[in-house]
């Protein structure tokens, strides 16, 4: 544990350093109209001629009106990482859970869309990844399609999905999950069926020299050889369910980080953006760690090393 947490620590205090450094620029010229406008004096010539100057000059002509300003203004472009920390606090511990300023509150509404879209796909891969191993009409004819169908952008599908159902009569969680489990059933159906194929030809004989039938075939020797196969796409899949359901929180707007993000675009909340991104990565991570978790459990009571 101690020799994992060092190198973790290193990377996360380099990214904090590097992120505050990329402040700097970014809110540079803000800084400089904002300390102007109070009195100091600010080298580099008018606003106007400001803008057309190169960024690294004027810091270098205004470090002390750079420094200060970029780390505390009140609609950053880019806000500082103890900004958004603040904005984190005052809206998770800050805000009664049920409130509509709750980042808690907000990030239920995307877990369970996220859950459910993700357990849809994934039946779904699986299903789809057995018929197309058993079956060769199945593997020339649907895996083609379903490469296709993960051309489309989803941010022109996501718009025509909510409308469609909402025309029928289905909102709410429903719309979420179906992106959701668009984006996440492909990693499945991709590593369920490349699971399912690594039994060899001795393998397989073997299966049949005992007489085994196919479903035989499949449950005591393709399903547990296509275990960590599954267990790595599902990894993938339900980050993937995760941004399925953001995005298509952002044309119902009706609660979650999606949303939540949105509306901190029209007012220009920069902080409340990054403070939403943060939860999702947070939400994203302990996603992807519980699969980790389900696999070295399930590998362990398979009786392989996990």
């Amino acid at each position: 544990m101690k020799g994992r947490l060092v190198p973790v620590l290193t990377v996360v205090l380099a990214l904090l350093a590097l992120w505050y450094a990329a402040a700097i620029p970014v809110n540079l010229r803000e800084s400089l109209t904002a300390a102007e406008r109070a009195g100091v004096a600010v080298a580099g010539g008018t606003a106007a001629e400001r803008q057309e100057a190169s960024t690294l000059r004027l810091v270098a002509l205004n470090p002390g009106a750079a420094l200060g300003g970029a780390w505390s203004q009140e609609r950053p472009r880019l806000p500082a990482p103890h900004q958004v920390a603040a904005e984190l606090w005052s809206s998770v511990a800050g805000e009664a859970p049920t409130s509509n300023r709750s980042l808690l509150r907000h990030a239920g509404i995307t877990l369970g869309a996220t859950l459910a879209g993700f357990v849809a796909g994934s039946l779904a891969g699986v299903l789809l990844a057995v018929g197309i191993v058993h079956n060769r009409a199945m593997d020339l004819s649907v895996m083609p399609w379903a490469i296709v169908s993960q051309t489309i952008p989803i941010v022109a599908l996501a718009p025509m999905i909510v409308v469609v159902l909402n025309s029928v009569g289905v909102q709410g969680l429903i719309p979420k999950a179906v992106i959701s489990a668009y984006l996440s059933f492909f990693p499945v159906v991709v590593g369920m069926a490349k699971g399912l194929r690594t039994p060899d030809a001795m393998q397989l004989d073997l299966m049949r020299t005992w007489n085994a039938s196919r479903p035989e075939t499949l449950w005591k020797l393709r399903l547990p050889a296509s275990v960590p196969y599954l267990f790595a796409s599902l990894k993938v899949a339900v980050a993937a369910a995760l941004v399925g359901t953001i995005v298509g929180e952002l044309p119902v707007q009706r609660g979650g980080l999606g949303a939540r993000m949105l509306a901190g675009s029209y007012y220009g909340q920069t902080t409340q953006i990054w403070a939403a991104l943060v939860m999702a990565a947070a939400l994203a991570a302990a996603l992807v760690w519980l699969m980790g978790f389900l696999e070295r459990r399930t590998l362990r009571a398979m009786g392989a090393p996990a």
